[in-house]
């Protein structure tokens, strides 16, 4: 009898938007109205490179889209893809099911440290194996740093769901007599499928968007080749088609993502509670499998604590220097939280509708907001320069073209955080206040927003992380003398100086720890744990 991967864990109820919900919308139209016109906004970048294909004709698209240095960036592209997101794959199975469901001695002190590599940008991840392997190079060299630097991305999604499994499948599977192995195989991988469906895309699209740690190992991609022809001869229509292949490229991903994910359901649909299963005894192999783990945190974080720290000695007290690095850090948290602000604030109104009035056409705006979120940041900044040079010259390299660029890319990150807390504060606390003569701004304020503070903190924190580590739009697009730690580091390690690179690194891992931990703290809670 074939086995059904259909219940894990009780359905959440799914409540369809009441008549009042709907007419509460009504009652708030400046709100749909903002909703538009953020989503008009995000798709600005999309809708430039549209117009630039058709301003500058199919003739010369074709001569630049198809020619041979485009096909060699695809290759590359694509064998980057190919590699990097199985290897990924097995290494973060192999590490959820050994923290999440074995008695891995020390498991909870892995599971942390399978996160932790998150707070390493990538191209601090790159830099500490070029200075510690010079003749790092190529393909393989991006795929290895690929994996060390993304793997938590498909970790954390994977481990989650290990730890909402409900054994009574495997249990049934074991009566039937099958091993271990088919159990795994047959009945716990496919209710995982969600998970890494999910996470791959996030490391695809992290791969086609990278910028930093391809350029150190001299590996090309789509996003190195636009950086280095907008720098070194601003030709916009060549960089503008490239742009426009990395979003088809993108939006592969996002095709194959769904057709992979399928419509299957997974939640439990018997009755009765989920319940955790056993941890499995590894006996024997409990020390090789510790191997795995500890492996991976001597790749992930040992070598990049070895190379800021070899670096630092080597330097000494001379690349403290503190003036230029508390400027650094004043330019990077004061754009960061004005980033995080803004695009926050821009989020509002979009994740309120989600959750009070959702609905085809919320779906559709929602669906535009995401999908700037997948551009690299490199497209979004190649459109908004190229924007500013032509029609808004005064708006070119200021302080509002960048936090503006800024809002777009991690607009998405501002909405999950805010709809999650707006679909906790209940709708019937604004009927309340507008029942006792408060206006629809003031009754929205007064509960709604105030009770959704926790997960708009969330997303100005997640926003800030980004933008803190954030490298080719804030090349492109910031004002002239702005030095964030990002482009102090990039700027000293592009002279080969190092050891004056190395405190800039070290600020941006340190500043970045404490909201890693927040992120795997938050995800031991939805599990329960």
């Amino acid at each position: 009898m074939p086995l059904s991967v259909e219940s894990v864990r009780p359905a959440p109820a799914v409540v369809a938007p009441s008549y009042g919900a709907l007419k509460r919308s009504r009652q708030l139209p400046w709100m749909a109205i903002a909703a538009v016109a953020v989503s008009l906004l995000a798709m600005l970048p999309m809708a430039f490179i549209i117009w630039v294909a058709f301003q500058t004709g199919w003739d010369t698209v074709y001569r630049l889209v198809f020619r041979p240095r485009v096909g060699e960036l695809l290759a590359n592209t694509v064998l980057l893809v190919l590699c990097t997101v199985p290897l990924g794959i097995v290494l973060s199975v192999a590490l959820a099911w050994l923290t999440e469901r074995s008695d891995l001695p020390g498991a909870r002190l892995w599971a942390w440290l399978s996160v932790a590599p998150l707070a390493v940008p990538a191209f601090v991840h790159s830099y500490s194996w070029i200075t510690l392997i010079p003749g790092l190079h190529g393909l393989k060299a991006g795929v290895l740093i690929s994996v060390i630097a993304y793997f938590p991305f498909l970790y954390l999604p994977i481990a989650a769901a290990l730890r909402r499994l409900d054994p009574a499948l495997e249990d049934a599977a074991a009566s039937l007599g099958l091993g271990p192995w088919r159990i795994f195989f047959r009945v716990v991988l496919p209710q995982l499928r969600l998970a890494i469906c999910g996470g791959s895309l996030l490391v695809g699209l992290h791969l086609l968007a990278e910028y930093g740690l391809y350029v150190f190992i001299r590996f090309d991609t789509f996003t190195t080749a636009i950086v280095d022809q907008f720098q070194s001869t601003f030709n916009g229509p060549a960089a503008n088609m490239l742009a426009g292949v990395l979003i088809l490229c993108c939006f592969v991903l996002l095709g194959i993502e769904v057709l992979v994910r399928g419509e299957e359901r997974y939640a439990r649909v018997g009755s009765g509670a989920a319940r955790q299963s056993p941890p499995v005894r590894l006996g024997r192999t409990t020390l090789p499998c510790l191997l795995v783990p500890a492996f991976t945190a001597l790749l992930s974080l040992g070598v990049p604590a070895l190379t800021i720290g070899r670096w630092l000695v080597a330097g000494g007290a001379s690349v403290w220097r503190l003036d230029e690095i508390g400027l650094a850090l004043e330019q990077t948290l004061f754009l960061a939280v004005a980033g995080a602000v803004l695009a926050t604030l821009a989020a509002i109104p979009m994740a309120w509708l989600s959750i009070r009035a959702p609905g085809p056409a919320q779906r559709l705006l929602e669906g535009f907001n995401y999908m700037v979120g997948s551009l690299p940041g490199v497209v979004v900044a190649l459109a908004l320069v190229t924007i500013t040079v032509r029609v808004l010259l005064p708006l070119y390299q200021t302080l509002a073209t960048i936090l503006f660029a800024y809002a777009l890319m991690f607009l998405p990150r501002a909405i999950i955080s805010l709809r999650a807390s707006i679909a906790q504060a209940p709708v019937e606390l604004e009927r309340a206040a507008a029942n006792l003569g408060r206006s629809p701004l003031n009754a929205l304020w007064a509960t709604t927003i105030r009770l959704s503070a926790p997960g708009a903190a969330a997303g100005i924190a997640l926003v800030g992380l980004g933008i803190m580590n954030e490298l080719t739009a804030t090349q492109m697009l910031a004002p002239n003398g702005t030095r964030t730690l990002a482009l102090a580091f990039w700027a000293y390690s592009g002279e080969i100086d190092y050891a004056a690179a190395a405190p800039y690194a070290l600020i941006m891992v340190g500043a970045s720890l404490p909201l890693t931990w927040l992120l795997y703290v938050q995800s031991k809670r939805m599990a329960g744990r």
